[in-house]
């Protein structure tokens, strides 16, 4: 045995399809196209409009305080696996994004959920989200031979 304790497979009975959270978040300048990679000149000469990848970050986030009453949190925890989403519409700061979501599927680990997200104007996202429960200090365990080949 490694020392680190046996995940169990079995996540919570009362995780299951039908739960549902709605995130409200204001978008501020900081989470625009120009910040996501500073070093990228290509970046700097985008509209400064909510990025994709912080619109995503958004939904992935409410698809987990969706779960996290569900998990002996912090050991147990959700990664993200997966992401279908659209980007529709653009979304200047200082406008408030809702994203709702719902479970759709828990198949042992993996929970599937069906995301959108609405500015004060549009919708500008939709699509599913895939996240799997893990237990974080194996999770972390496995992690370390990686950390290590990655500082030779």
């Amino acid at each position: 045995m490694d020392g680190v304790p046996r995940f169990a497979p079995d996540v919570s009975p009362d995780l299951r399809p039908g739960i549902t959270f709605r995130l409200r978040y204001e978008v501020p300048a900081e989470k625009t196209v120009p910040n996501v990679y500073p070093e990228f000149a290509e970046f700097q000469e985008m509209p400064e409009v909510f990025a994709t990848g912080f619109l995503v970050a958004l939904i992935e986030q409410a698809c987990l305080l969706a779960v996290k009453p569900y998990l002996d949190w912090p050991r147990e925890q959700t990664v993200g696996t997966h992401v279908d989403l659209s980007h529709v519409a653009a979304t200047p700061p200082g406008q408030v994004v809702t994203v709702e979501c719902q479970v759709i599927e828990v198949q042992g680990r993996r929970i599937r959920f069906r995301a959108s997200a609405r500015d004060e104007a549009d919708l500008i996202s939709e699509g599913t989200h895939e996240r799997t429960v893990i237990d974080f200090a194996r999770f972390n365990q496995r992690l370390e031979p990686k950390k290590k080949a990655g500082h030779r």
